[in-house]
């Protein structure tokens, strides 16, 4: 693991690396600040250390330096507090003509990687999907530089993504390399090609799911950051070729990883836009049960239950409808059930949300192994919360034996936030074994 692939937990932690100091270096930073103002700073490495693991939060004083240090105005630290003021913080481009390459090579190119909180802000975030929901592309310009790109091209492209795309989930950790190498030659088409509106819509189209399937990569593997800066580029993609289903798509993708990120209310304010325009059914019974997943984290019972309405009657509406859009075709009962027995698990329901979890992991295809091993984790959560301790540690062990074997980082992941759980039960049938494998796992 090289230094910027590593854990960055705190704005600070960022901030400070972005402008290449230790810990002791930014404390002299602060120390020096301190001594232009006629003061003296008493912060040292340990302090800064404090601060970035959120042991202890900076008072005014310090935010203060602080900020001299950055070269950040004291008035946006009265404003904005503790620690969004910190530099460092992405905005989301505007869609305007011609913004898709940008906004995919700005995805492409990143290094640093926030891995614990996602690129942007949420005020911008929201934005960015009332843009989308409100705003009207311009039409594709005449010419571009560079040779024509013919349809039997584009055709070739498609075709290769679409069996990355949808490669069994044990072989998607040896088809990332290539979907990000795919992607490359799609932005410098999109980019540097000379096509007719036609052909770039298809090439926008395709830069947009390759994108959105890099995203996923990025996010399954903690890197947060990354998959926000893919999601972004693939909403500008969709955007430009007019398909509000794929877009609805994506932006309900960052809306999920706010969620994860342990911010709901980000997540219904984004699905609520995503949501104005209109969509196939299919795509609305996502976004729906993505927000009853979000209500649910905030405790509002009702909410997510007019929610998980809207999904059930979407997902019935949806068969009649024509095929689904490509991004939502693995919608299936098993996800309703699954997702609405996870919303039950979060409001208290447990007796309620085992049922529906187990019944809902049961029937998902086989194809489907990394939703599966992330069902598991949810059952083992809903068993360890109602005190059904061997039975967790079963379902908990399993999901870990079939993450481990496909590659699955995200319930890795899940898993290992359950471990301090656990092991105030190791007399328990199971959990010596669990434990055992977790710690192989390094978990």
């Amino acid at each position: 693991m090289t230094a910027v692939d590593q854990v960055i937990r705190h704005p600070l932690a960022y901030a400070r690396q972005m402008r290449g100091w230790s810990q002791p270096e930014l404390a002299a930073q602060i120390a020096a600040a301190a001594r232009r103002r006629g003061l003296r700073s008493g912060v040292d490495r340990q302090r800064v250390w404090k601060w970035e693991t959120s042991r202890a939060t900076p008072d005014t004083d310090s935010q203060m330096l602080l900020a001299d240090a950055f070269g950040i105005g004291q008035g946006l630290v009265r404003v904005l507090g503790w620690p969004d003021w910190l530099p460092g913080g992405d905005e989301t481009r505007t869609l305007a003509p011609h913004s898709t390459p940008a906004a995919l090579r700005e995805a492409l190119a990143a290094r640093m990687d926030r891995r614990n909180f996602v690129a942007y802000t949420a005020a911008s975030l929201t934005g960015f999907a009332h843009e989308w929901a409100t705003a009207t592309p311009a039409a594709f310009a005449a010419a571009r530089q560079g040779k024509p790109v013919d349809a039997d091209l584009v055709g070739s492209l498609e075709s290769i993504s679409r069996n990355l795309t949808t490669a069994p989930t044990a072989q998607r950790q040896y088809t990332a390399p290539l979907l990000d190498d795919q992607l490359k030659i799609v932005t410098s088409l999109v980019d540097e090609g000379r096509y007719s509106e036609q052909v770039g819509k298809r090439l926008h189209r395709l830069a947009a799911g390759l994108a959105q399937t890099v995203g996923w990569h990025r996010f399954d593997h903690g890197r947060h950051a990354a998959a926000a800066r893919f999601w972004h580029a693939a909403v500008h993609s969709a955007h430009t070729c007019e398909d509000h289903d794929l877009g609805a798509g994506v932006l309900s993708d960052l809306a999920y990883q706010s969620l994860w990120l342990r911010d709901p209310a980000t997540s219904v304010a984004v699905l609520d836009r995503a949501l104005r325009r209109p969509l196939h059914p299919a795509a609305r019974s996502v976004l729906h049960l993505r927000k009853a997943r979000a209500h649910a984290a905030l405790g509002e019972e009702h909410a997510c239950t007019r929610s998980l309405g809207a999904a059930e009657k979407n997902f019935e509406t949806a068969a009649g409808a024509g095929a689904a859009p490509a991004w939502c075709a693995w919608m299936s009962r098993s996800d309703l059930a699954v997702d609405t027995g996870r919303c039950l698990l979060d409001l208290g329901h447990t007796r309620q949300a085992h049922a529906l979890i187990q019944n809902g992991t049961e029937v998902l295809p086989v194809a489907r192994e990394k939703t599966r091993a992330v069902f598991l984790a949810y059952e083992a959560e809903g068993y360890l919360r109602g005190g059904e301790i061997d039975r967790a540690a079963h379902a908990a062990h399993t999901a870990l034996a079939m993450a481990q074997r496909i590659g699955a980082p995200r319930c890795t992941a899940l898993i290992s936030g359950m471990m301090p759980a656990f092991k105030k039960h190791k007399e328990v049938p199971g959990v010596a074994q669990l434990l055992e494998k977790a710690q192989t796992a390094r978990l």
